[in-house]
């Protein structure tokens, strides 16, 4: 009889034999592998795994830095274990939220009873860097789930309570660190002396907090200026707690006791009221000054800015306004002139894509009355067409300019600010797992973004999982350094939306091979999504902005 199994480790291609029931971080250690930073989970068979899981079958296995975003996954959630324990330490009866990642950091709202003074928070920091000094094992233990909601309810945690009555899981876990017990629907390091690096500081009436670079993991993330997104965050959580609704526990129970039609009716409602707000905004700035001739759109992939630019044209109508949508997408270079990335794939994420001298040309054209035939780019030859959309403006008329470089200075710089109307949308989700384990908006958007190329676009999950880190690096540059030059930003994300997708994202989901590298993505979704408890769209409006990605719209794309 065997006593020993296979590892064959992706960081090396190198198989080696190991003790039955090993654990990862035996496994690491015995590879000696030459990491330029500490690993601090791994991917088993393209499942993301703690250093903690123990193998006892041969095993694929890719160990994980920070620079991965599962091993900054796995960091930020201990390091947020390490925050509760801290706090809870030093402040009887507090709170603590971690509410949504802003200004590169976690937003976390702390209520004490008292507004928070420098010497709280640097007390917080000391307390935190005490106890990573002390090396405390994360501990896990997996129990039958009404065994772990009788330990959270006798802790008081009812936000950990209601989101696993609501599960439907037999089994499911808790951490523990000395004393102190919390939940986390990911995996977490083996000890608190993993954690290397991390800053609190005060911001806005709580506090942020910092976390390594994710290239430069020896550094900090820089705080970046974002005052008006924390701004959207909080209105929208506001909206949340008018409803009565904290976390995905108290969405789930509204569903099963049969209020869901009023959840969507209240959720879509809200948006109809905020693009209706935006449109009078629009309007009484024109009649106060200089008539607005432009609103310019952007946000980044799959957050229903197309949508949201027809939702707004219609409010825009009944002020009395003729608005003309005009598609970035429209300005495409011929395929033969568009940039490439390193690896030779065409760059339609920059901004030097875009036809940029044709752009201002017919731009300043029309703002002077004249008349101009608008292109039509066909993605299937690579070439702008003309159709005969003629353009002419009137002084009723405004531009809707839709696309991801909406917000670029250097795409309307030849315009006077006043002239221009800037809007960025994006899907901000506000609903949190719990009081400790947020949703990343990146998720949110993702979840779409399958479900629309899979529905319009004939793209496997596994394709729209591969291109996404190259979405996301378009982003990074071309989009997230200019959405504070917005007027206004809109939040497209609704409440029940995760309820409502994930009947459309499983069966999605569920035919990534196991074997390919995208599976550990689709796998680290499926899981999160089946917290929500599903509920039918039938009873989404025909303007919904899901309908989008859902299909049955009433507007045309």
């Amino acid at each position: 009889m065997t006593h020993t199994l296979q590892i064959w480790c992706k960081n090396n291609n190198i198989s080696k034999e190991f003790p039955i029931g090993s654990s990862l971080l035996e496994i690491y250690q015995g590879l000696q592998l030459d990491f330029p930073y500490p690993a601090v989970s791994a991917k088993v068979n393209n499942c993301s795994e703690g250093l903690h899981f123990r193998a006892f079958t041969n095993k694929d296995v890719e160990f994980l830095d920070v620079r991965d975003p599962s091993g900054m996954r796995t960091y930020v959630r201990s390091l947020c274990f390490v925050l509760y324990k801290a706090v809870g330490e030093l402040f009887e009866e507090a709170k603590l939220y971690v509410e949504h990642p802003v200004s590169k950091g976690y937003f976390c709202d702390l209520q004490i009873g008292r507004p928070l003074t420098d010497d709280d928070v640097l007390a917080i920091k000391e307390r935190m860097q005490a106890i990573i000094a002390q090396d405390i094992p994360f501990r896990r233990t997996e129990c039958h789930t009404s065994d772990a909601v009788r330990i959270f309810k006798e802790r008081g945690m009812d936000d950990k309570v209601k989101l696993l009555e609501t599960s439907g899981s037999v089994y499911t876990y808790y951490y523990t660190l000395e004393d102190t017990v919390d939940y986390y629907y990911g995996a977490l390091l083996p000890s608190t002396g993993y954690i290397r690096l991390f800053d609190i500081v005060k911001y806005s009436d709580g506090l942020l907090l910092r976390v390594p670079n994710r290239k430069n993991p020896l550094v900090l993330e820089e705080v970046v200026k974002q005052e008006k997104m924390l701004d959207v965050f909080k209105e929208h959580l506001a909206w949340n707690h008018i409803m009565g609704l904290s976390n995905v526990g108290d969405v789930n129970k509204m569903c099963a006791a049969g209020h869901a039609t009023d959840l969507i009716n209240v959720a879509e409602a809200l948006q109809e009221k905020k693009i209706a707000r935006i449109a009078d905004d629009i309007y009484r700035r024109g009649q106060a000054q200089r008539p607005v001739r432009m609103v310019l759109i952007s946000g980044p992939s799959s957050s229903g800015k197309t949508t949201f630019s027809k939702r707004l044209s219609v409010q825009l109508m009944t002020n009395g306004l003729r608005p003309y949508p005009i598609s970035l997408d429209n300005y495409f270079l011929e395929r033969d002139q568009t940039p490439r990335l390193p690896d030779g794939d065409f760059d339609y994420e920059s901004l030097h894509a875009l036809d940029l001298d044709l752009f201002e040309q017919q731009l300043q054209a029309v703002l002077r009355g004249q008349e101009v035939e608008l292109p039509r780019y066909n993605f299937g030859t690579g070439k702008k067409e003309y159709r005969g959309d003629k353009l002419r403006l009137d002084d009723r008329s405004i531009l809707v300019i839709e696309g991801i470089h909406a917000l670029n200075p250097a795409l309307t710089a030849c315009l006077p600010a006043d002239s221009k109307y800037q809007i960025y949308v994006s899907a901000l989700t506000t609903i949190s797992l719990d009081d400790h384990n947020w949703i990343p908006t990146t998720d949110n958007r993702l979840v779409r973004r399958i479900i629309r190329d899979f529905n319009y676009r004939g793209y496997s999950a596994q394709e729209t999982i591969s291109r996404w880190p190259s979405v996301r690096k378009g982003e990074d540059r071309w989009i997230f350094p200019y959405q504070e030059n917005a007027d206004v930003m809109f939040n497209s994300a609704l409440l029940f939306e995760f309820a409502v997708l994930r009947t459309h994202i499983e069966p999605i989901l569920n035919n990534v091979p196991r074997n390919c590298p995208e599976y550990s993505e689709a796998h680290r979704l499926l899981k999160f999504i089946r917290y929500f408890t599903p509920i039918q769209g039938k009873e989404i409006p025909p303007t919904s902005l899901l309908r989008e990605f859902l299909g049955g719209s009433s507007f045309k794309y």
